[in-house]
């Protein structure tokens, strides 16, 4: 059987007879992964594998584990009960970077006049996704396009996924994951001057679906994917780079409050190329020329002087730093782009 294990320093495809015993799953594991205490977790959302369960004579085909073709996520089991324990005990009210629904990337320093529960944002309608624009690349076959995400909080992971895992639905619980276990692993680089929090409580808050990745979230997995990601900026085409000098490179696009993810097309989203030759700068460039197209379509947000109503008390007023304000004053979390 062929296990994809996942562990601090990227994934590796461990092939195992299905006759070997728990104790032998567990050696492989750790010479793949140099691990030699950890916890696994599968599945999606992932969840804890406990092999403490079974007799490490016991034969891997006589577990009832159905472990061919999945993938292991391994953690340093010191690491894994860093994270339970910040997983415990009362949740903490998220001081909001910018309003929910808008996925903001931007890391706002939080203060004491901040609402005590994220703001909800409803964006203004554009044709962008049932229309979306296309940039022919005659000497690759196909068209570069956008691949509109769900709006729901989760954005970056699922582009993210849909680039690096072949899948955009059902990544982002592992992806929040990853994420926590680099948090973990680094704390010299990730400590709390970084992060804006204490690292257990941002691991525990970046875990929750409704809470929105940004710069730290792209480093972090991309350094684990051993991936460049290049995010695209649809304001001011402003290119940001992460994990550079990689083979690969998956493109995002930023759009002030959302990302979504660029694709080579062959007519069907089921033939899309979303990993391309870091070499390629040429790739780079259509993908700004996409953007062009998105720019001269308002396929964004300034987060700084968008205008906003209150959907509560019908107030108005510009940016986030109104709507944090306003919240804060009056317990009003509903907000919508003013048309």
């Amino acid at each position: 059987m062929r296990i994809r294990v996942r562990g601090p320093n990227g994934v590796e495809t461990v092939s195992i007879d299905a006759s070997a015993t728990v104790d032998e799953l567990k050696k492989a594991i750790t010479e793949s992964t140099g691990l030699p205490d950890f916890d696994i977790k599968t599945g999606y959302p992932p969840q804890v594998l406990d092999l403490s369960q079974f007799n490490e004579s016991l034969k891997l085909g006589d577990t009832g584990l159905k472990l061919d073709g999945e993938q292991c996520i391994c953690i340093a089991r010191d690491v894994a009960q860093k994270m339970q324990q910040s997983m415990q005990g009362s949740t903490p009210n998220p001081a909001p970077r910018v309003p929910t629904t808008i996925k903001p990337t931007s890391q706002t320093a939080v203060g004491p006049s901040e609402p005590s529960k994220p703001l909800a944002l409803t964006r203004k309608p554009n044709d962008v996704e049932s229309d979306p624009p296309e940039v022919p690349l005659p000497l690759l076959g196909g068209s570069l396009v956008l691949r509109v995400m769900p709006d729901d909080n989760s954005c970056l992971f699922r582009a993210l996924g849909a680039c690096l895992l072949g899948t955009s639905l059902d990544s982002m619980h592992e992806l929040r994951s990853i994420v926590a276990q680099g948090i973990q692993s680094q704390p010299d680089l990730y400590n709390e001057a970084t992060l804006e929090k204490s690292p257990d409580a941002y691991c525990k808050w970046i875990q929750n679906p409704d809470s929105w990745g940004g710069g730290i979230e792209m480093g972090i997995l991309a350094q684990q994917f051993d991936v460049e990601v290049c995010s695209i900026n649809v304001q001011d085409l402003r290119v940001d780079r992460f994990n550079e000098g990689k083979a690969q490179r998956c493109i995002l696009v930023y759009s002030g409050i959302h990302y979504d993810a660029i694709a080579l097309s062959y007519g069907s989203p089921d033939f899309d190329v979303k990993q391309f030759d870091a070499s390629n700068e040429d790739i780079v460039e259509k993908a700004r020329d996409l953007c062009r197209i998105l720019q001269s379509r308002h396929y964004y947000t300034d987060t700084a002087g968008f205008e906003l109503k209150c959907n509560t008390c019908g107030g108005s007023g510009s940016g986030e730093k109104w709507a944090t304000q306003h919240a804060a004053e009056t317990g009003h979390y509903d907000f919508g782009e003013a048309q």
